[in-house]
């Protein structure tokens, strides 16, 4: 039986403008994956809590539609797979408005580093959000807290 996937997020999105054009008036593919590293990176480094990540590999890139001058596109990842030290990512882009797709990549994959700039386990085993974190930390702090409150009593 197959485990349900979480539903990807289109967090990022980006107006198209004339400096992001090529000679054929759409938009540029190598601005379109700039973009697409820049969010991926955030999205590795939010995930595993560590600001030291690298992009190791980028599969096939799938070019769907061009998008034009004025359109808005929306840039989504999701995680799909968590190595011992990787993040392995799935990223689609589409136009915000109509909803048109324009890019799929079906995987991304970043590694964790650690402070000597090597490969180095993250300990992580699923996605997590940094609301579920930083409610987990104010119980933390609150039971701290109360804790000390009891002590000085």
């Amino acid at each position: 039986m197959d485990t349900p996937q979480p539903s990807m997020n289109f967090h990022t999105r980006k107006w198209v403008k004339p400096e992001d054009l090529n000679p054929n008036h759409s938009l540029f593919g190598g601005r379109l994956l700039q973009w697409i590293d820049e969010e991926a990176v955030i999205y590795a480094i939010v995930q595993l809590e560590n600001p030291r990540v690298v992009t190791k590999y980028v599969s096939e890139i799938n070019f769907i539609n061009a998008p034009k001058q004025g359109d808005i596109i929306e840039i989504g990842i999701i995680a799909t797979e968590f190595g011992r030290t990787s993040l392995t990512m799935r990223c689609e882009v589409r136009n915000m408005l109509t909803r048109e797709p324009i890019l799929h990549i079906a995987k991304l994959v970043f590694v964790n580093l650690g402070d000597d700039g090597k490969p180095a386990p993250h300990g992580k085993t699923a996605i997590s959000y940094i609301k579920d974190r930083l409610q987990v930390k104010n119980i933390t702090l609150a039971a701290a807290s109360n804790n000390s409150d009891e002590q000085a009593s």
